[in-house]
């Protein structure tokens, strides 16, 4: 019984904490409230040490590092590639025959696009180079150095995929009738052999043109020219000279005076440009090592024509001369030379009045003529050239009377555009496309012959038609002039250009035009072995200043 009683009391007990607890209501709205609330932000982590500023200029200098090992490894590779040309394919007899004469804009342009697996190339010139002519009036007054605008004519040559002969010599006499080309050799050291002709299907006449004295008297012996690369390199010898014999002591005034005054002929790019040139050596060089002739040095620029370069606007005319006379350059135009003299140059004023000036020098820089063998090759042809200008040449740049084996380009043809590179350089692109045309038409016409002869069968025939058809579709397109602006360096860091502008012209001048004149060139090079010199003497120049030191 007593047993029974605790049983009873523990069963009570555990039903009574087994019970749940009553909540109020008060506590749950408390339990939702907190679970609405947002939970707390996580805690940031800490900022970094900020570097100092050696360590920033550490990791600079590290990236500029890596750029420069990379651009110089790039540009080690491309100028290895330009030094190791490869092998090439030998002449090929069964291959049409292309000689090339001259080396100037047009030839040149023609070799680096000409595909010559297509023929046996042979390339006469009386020089191994090419010349980049704009920029003679730099090497003049020592702006460039004469190797950094010349490229031999073998770094282009060397570089195709047949070999082409490189013969330096002067043509002599061109046959058109028996289609040969007689040459000479004309350096100082000769063989045994210095003479001899060679056959060819298709002649390239690039011989280029000479200067044009308009028989005035003592134009070839007393003034120096700016054609060629010798000339350039004759003038600024002559013109270091002048400043020499002015320092000599016991000189009067009027004798330093007519030494120290420079006479420019011509208002064309060239003469513009070198009248900058030697304003740019005065200003930056002489004065620093000449401080007691600077102010004597004169310089002159004449011109036949109402104004300097008309093939510029207006407006460009106008600021060329704008800057020219803040420079203290003398414009005369409608002044014509009539004499030059070893110490004196006499000039016809716009009035019809007869002056002589004194002068130290007298750079030529007015007209071309056509060289002695185009003169002989146009006097072979005389019912098909005419024309005294130069040779006549057809919308393909045939010669005119050759039945399509001689072409020409440059300045010795007579055609609509100005004698200029750029038009040169146009032309000898375009020439290498026809002759790449012409070359599979020969392909076709003696695949045609060979199938006219094979004994006939249905596949034969069908190809047979296939390649007259080709045939008869065949046709050459016309040579166009793209027209790409035209440039000019006027001194004092600033040059003009006057470009196609979609359906205008967009004419302009100043510094930033002198920039684009500069990379202009730059990119016209035809080398990396070129553009890098022509930078580093930029950049020398502009450290060091120009040389006057005279050989």
């Amino acid at each position: 019984m007593m047993q029974l009683s605790r049983t009873r009391s523990a069963l009570g007990r555990s039903l009574v904490t087994s019970r749940p607890r009553p909540v109020s209501a008060k506590f749950l709205l408390s339990r939702r409230l907190a679970s609405t609330e947002p939970e707390s932000a996580p805690i940031a982590p800490p900022l970094p040490p900020r570097r100092s500023r050696w360590q920033r200029f550490l990791q600079v200098l590290g990236g500029a590092t890596l750029f420069t090992a990379a651009s110089g490894g790039v540009f080690w590779y491309y100028a290895q590639k330009d030094r190791s040309p490869g092998s090439q394919l030998p002449h090929d007899p069964s291959k049409k025959t292309l000689v090339v004469l001259g080396s100037g804009w047009g030839a040149t342009s023609l070799l680096n696009s000409l595909d010559t697996e297509n023929y046996n190339v042979i390339v006469i010139s009386p020089k191994n180079y090419f010349l980049f002519t704009p920029l003679l009036p730099s090497v003049a007054v020592g702006t460039l150095n004469p190797r950094s605008i010349i490229q031999p004519t073998r770094y282009v040559t060397r570089h195709k995929g047949r070999q082409v002969a490189v013969i330096e010599a002067s043509a002599t006499e061109v046959d058109p009738v028996a289609k040969t080309v007689k040459f000479a050799d004309t350096s100082e050291i000769q063989g045994l052999v210095s003479s001899t002709t060679v056959s060819y299907d298709y002649l390239v006449f690039g011989v280029g043109a000479e200067v044009q004295t308009f028989n005035i008297p003592g134009v070839r012996e007393n003034a120096c020219f700016m054609k060629e690369l010798e000339d350039a390199e004759k003038m600024q010898r002559r013109f270091l000279d002048c400043l020499e014999s002015a320092a000599f002591p016991g000189q009067s005034t009027e004798e330093v005076n007519r030494l120290l005054h420079m006479v420019v002929v011509g208002g064309g790019p060239t003469g513009i440009e070198l009248s900058g040139e030697i304003h740019d050596f005065l200003e930056e060089d002489l004065r620093s090592w000449y401080p007691e002739l600077a102010n004597n040095i004169r310089i002159t620029l004449v011109e036949a024509l109402p104004s300097v370069l008309p093939m510029f606007s207006k407006k460009l005319i106008d600021y060329t001369e704008s800057t020219f006379k803040e420079a203290k350059i003398d414009i005369l135009t409608k002044t014509m030379v009539k004499e030059i003299r070893e110490k004196s140059v006499i000039l016809q004023m716009p009035d019809k009045s007869i002056v002589e000036v004194p002068c130290g020098m007298v750079v030529w820089a007015a007209g071309n003529k056509g060289r002695k063998i185009t003169q002989d090759l146009m006097a072979k042809l005389p019912e098909a050239q005419t024309n005294r200008r130069g040779i006549a040449v057809d919308e393909h740049l045939q010669m005119a009377g050759t039945n399509g084996t001689i072409f020409a380009l440059g300045d010795c043809t007579a055609t609509s555009y100005a004698p200029t590179a750029q038009v040169a350089s146009q032309q000898g692109a375009y020439l290498a496309r026809i002759l790449a045309q012409l070359a599979r038409r020969d392909v076709l016409e003696a695949r045609a012959r060979e199938l006219k002869g094979a004994v006939e069968t249905a596949e034969g025939k069908t190809e047979l038609e296939s390649v007259e058809k080709q045939l008869a579709r065949f046709k050459l397109r016309p040579f166009q002039y793209s027209h790409q602006g035209s440039l000019a360096y006027i001194g004092s860091d600033k040059a003009i250009a006057d470009l196609p502008f979609f359906n205008s012209n967009l004419a302009t001048g100043g510094v930033a035009t002198f920039l684009f004149w500069r990379s202009a060139y730059l990119s016209t090079l035809f080398s990396m072995r070129n553009r890098t010199l022509v930078a580093t003497d930029w950049l020398k120049v502009k450290l060091f200043g120009r040389d006057v030191s005279r050989e």
